[in-house]
């Protein structure tokens, strides 16, 4: 017994911001002087890197719990039930709403609490709570829904994953540039049969890695020391990704009883589009292969990176045929991977 998704959705916010957008920020060093290269240089930089033209933000009016119950909806929509007969909805995020304009995080009621009153759901037995694990965190959600629903606890789960990175970023930093906004969901149900999760493995690097990112004050000295932003060391990520989670990958795919060569797609965080071409290239390296054409859908080019809502996002686009050159057929195996914040690292094995 295990479970399958029976639904998927999505919400990408309307609001395409450019690289050109950036053209006229200020942007410094940790020590809080001008960086020496133009901000056009910069901009090239980030897209030969990382890959990213652009990137959505949400609508002046949303917060994250908005993104999240849009792509509750769709997913919900998605798969023809009752939202009436979920037993939990866990919504993984890192920041809480954070309303345009303002500085302070709101969590209290729980993100997934407040989408469920929008769902207008009146049973009171549907368990709805929030998951603070990094970009991994909607991955770590279904994790936990395919942990009760095996157990017997629930029958139904709603796994959200939703984030407004624009509203935590300090302008004066150029890494401001990777971050975006968005909302991806699936809703999981028991299976019986074939299709589901077959393997998964989680794991959380805190002896040195704890602040690879993290919250820290803005490169602007003259901002308010006590505001803080997401801050990141991507040199000591892009390392300890590329060692740490091809072997993840590994691991879970052996538990599987699945063969390398019966991966149909790969669907990894989109973080950075060199880092993840790398993971991928070295998880085949482990098993003395070659990574096959079209394995990896990415989209970090047009949508930048959403942390937990890339992974769900990018499952429905696919699902719904929006990316031509990618597909998922019934009986295909599919490898989800994520790494984040924490630091922390999960994967699971999913056949269709």
């Amino acid at each position: 017994m295990t479970s399958k998704i029976i639904g998927v959705g999505n919400y990408i916010p309307s609001e395409t911001i450019t690289n050109l957008f950036f053209d006229k920020h200020r942007f410094l060093d940790e020590s809080g002087k001008d960086l020496k290269q133009d901000n056009a240089t910069i901009a090239d930089k980030l897209k030969e890197i990382t890959g990213i033209e652009e990137r959505r933000y949400a609508s002046n009016n949303q917060v994250t719990s908005d993104l999240g119950f849009m792509a509750a909806q769709s997913a919900i929509e998605d798969s023809g039930i009752d939202p009436e007969t979920l037993d939990y909805i866990i919504f993984a995020h890192n920041f809480g709403d954070v309303r345009f304009g303002t500085v302070q995080s709101d969590m209290v009621p729980s993100l997934a609490s407040r989408v469920k009153h929008l769902l207008k759901i009146k049973n009171n037995f549907c368990v709805a709570y929030d998951i603070l694990f990094g970009c991994p965190g909607w991955i770590e959600g279904v994790i936990q829904a395919n942990a009760f629903i095996r157990s017997g606890i629930a029958k139904r789960c709603l796994v959200i994953g939703a984030e407004a990175l624009s509203r935590v970023v300090d302008i004066h930093d150029r890494d401001s540039m990777i971050y975006a906004d968005g909302a991806g969901a699936a809703v999981l149900e028991i299976s019986e049969g074939d299709s589901g999760i077959k393997s998964h493995v989680s794991g959380s690097f805190t002896v040195k890695e704890k602040d690879y990112l993290y919250f820290g004050k803005s490169y602007n000295n003259q901002s308010c020391p006590d505001i803080k932003y997401i801050k990141m060391n991507g040199r000591k990520i892009y390392e300890f990704a590329l060692i740490n989670v091809p072997q993840a990958m590994k691991k879970c795919l052996d538990d599987s009883g699945y063969a390398i060569n019966q991966l149909d797609k790969i669907i990894i965080h989109q973080a950075n589009e060199k880092m993840d071409e790398a993971i991928v290239s070295r998880f085949y390296r482990l098993y003395d292969k070659t990574v096959p054409e079209n394995i990896m859908p990415m989209v970090i080019n047009k949508l930048g990176n959403s942390s937990v809502a890339t992974i769900p996002s990018l499952l429905t686009m696919i699902k719904r045929g929006e990316l031509p050159q990618h597909s998922i057929r019934k009986e295909d195996v599919v490898l989800f991977a994520s790494v984040g914040a924490g630091m922390n690292i999960n994967a699971f094995v999913y056949r269709f």
